[in-house]
């Protein structure tokens, strides 16, 4: 490792990305995975759509019971 490195021509914030724009990673359990992998081929939708769906309505219903 160098004592000292050069950083003059270092472009600042290169790399950051809002908090906003970060994309968290869900990993699914393969069997309800591929459960709702064949119902999204069969309907001919992507499988990030069915999921979506049964979230918000999840969370709806628990809003609707006051958690």
């Amino acid at each position: 490792m160098k004592k000292e490195y050069d950083f003059s021509k270092a472009e600042q914030g290169k790399f950051y990305r809002p908090i906003e724009e970060l994309e968290i990673p869900v990993y699914l359990d393969k069997e309800i995975k591929t459960f709702y992998s064949a119902k999204a081929l069969k309907k001919n939708i992507d499988l990030n759509k069915i999921v979506n769906t049964i979230l918000r309505k999840e969370m709806e219903m628990l809003k609707a019971m006051g958690m």
